[in-house]
């Protein structure tokens, strides 16, 4: 299945798509996904559904994020062989784990909003895994069962306040507008190998991104199970799984966004996202 919300800021409405790509109203039938309402028992309810007799909405509009809001917003840094490679950093041993703001999050369209003081906004296309029950201990041969499904994530990161500024990366990572997901949850039975995924962002119509998920260093199975050694994954998390190469950080001369600049990114399978960038007010 592909979940989805449209709507206005704060007035979305939940929704599927049909086989024809048309967007059927879930009003009623579900509350909104976030939490419960994606767990895996929730979404058997959903596949349950005659999607056909559900009423289509002509003209959808805006797609919000496809999760209403997040219990806790997990992720992975470095976690590309290339990436880290052209971060000159030395290939980590462990998954480095780190969290974005819930208030950061935005639709996948949405223009993206350049704070106040920054000099080094940066793009990350990532997969985004959403949790679908309670996770913990789970072994990695059985991590994937607790996956509901997955989606496209900008993982937008001010470099500035992630690296000079001390302290934690949370505060380049959680701006208003710094975590796009979407424009659908895809259910994890649409996903039979998270590990062979093509990703790619583009930057004023310029490939700056492109990889597969092939060349994660950790793979899903692993950092799901990772991750739970150490904290309760609830239904409705989600995890920034890490950003291959290409970042404007890690460029010769460095690159980064400015006012006007629209970045598009797709994943196989997933969909794709387009943002226009814009300075804060």
């Amino acid at each position: 299945m592909k979940l989805l919300r449209v709507g206005a800021p704060d007035a979305e409405r939940p929704a599927i798509l049909d086989a024809e790509g048309q967007v059927r109203d879930l009003s009623g039938q579900v509350p909104d996904f976030a939490g419960e309402g994606v767990a895996q028992a929730a979404l058997a309810r959903i596949a349950a559904l005659d999607t056909e007799s559900l009423p289509v909405i002509e003209t959808p509009g805006r797609i919000g994020p496809c999760l209403a809001w997040v219990p806790n917003f997990v992720c992975v840094g470095l976690n590309y062989a290339k990436h880290a490679a052209e971060t000159g950093a030395t290939p980590p041993e462990e998954p480095i784990l780190f969290s974005k703001t819930t208030s950061c999050l935005s639709g996948p369209n949405d223009p993206v909003i350049i704070p106040r003081n920054s000099s080094k906004a940066d793009w990350e296309v990532e997969l985004g895994v959403i949790i679908g029950r309670d996770t913990l201990y789970v072994s990695e041969e059985d991590a994937l069962d607790h996956v509901a499904g997955y989606c496209v994530i900008n993982d937008v990161s001010e470099r500035a306040f992630q690296i000079e500024r001390g302290g934690q990366w949370l505060k380049g990572k959680s701006a208003p507008s710094f975590g796009p997901i979407g424009p659908w949850i895809v259910t994890a039975d649409e996903v039979p190998d998270p590990q062979a995924l093509n990703l790619s962002l583009s930057l004023n119509g310029e490939t700056v991104q492109a990889s597969n998920t092939d060349d994660m260093i950790f793979s899903v199975r692993e950092i799901v199970s990772y991750m739970s050694q150490f904290m309760l994954l609830r239904a409705g998390d989600i995890i920034a799984t890490g950003t291959p190469s290409g970042v404007g950080m890690g460029m010769k001369p460095q690159r980064f966004l400015k006012p006007g600049d629209v970045m598009d990114l797709t994943i196989e399978g997933l969909g794709a996202q387009r943002q226009e960038v814009v300075a804060a007010r």
